[in-house]
């Protein structure tokens, strides 16, 4: 009997083991996807930083990694062409060339 109690805890303590297992993995899986996504919002960022700061001369942009399109009256949206997609509302000054952000998104599909 006291045979049978041991090993039922033995069964136990290797449950829970391998429970604490998976749960370290499943902790770590997540921490890394919030690394890599921070990586990316940042890098969608500084890449709509990049248009919006070349607005004024976007015919000159060599390398374009945003969707920019006019809204009108010297509005531009400026979206991220890659993931996560990002977009803003940009006004352009006519008279000194200086663009200022009105308004911040994030698309989802």
């Amino acid at each position: 009997m006291i045979i049978a109690w041991v090993l039922s805890l033995l069964v136990l303590l290797s449950s829970l083991i391998n429970s604490l297992e998976r749960m370290a993995t499943v902790e770590v899986i997540s921490v890394n996807t919030a690394i890599d996504s921070g990586r990316r919002f940042i890098a969608a960022e500084k890449m709509l930083h990049e248009c919006e700061s070349n607005l004024s001369n976007i015919a000159n942009l060599s390398n374009v990694s945003c969707h920019i399109q006019s809204a009108g009256k010297q509005l531009w949206l400026i979206s991220t062409i890659e993931n996560p997609k990002l977009e803003i509302l940009v006004h352009l000054d006519e008279k000194t060339n200086i663009a200022t952000r009105l308004n911040w998104r994030q698309q989802f599909e």
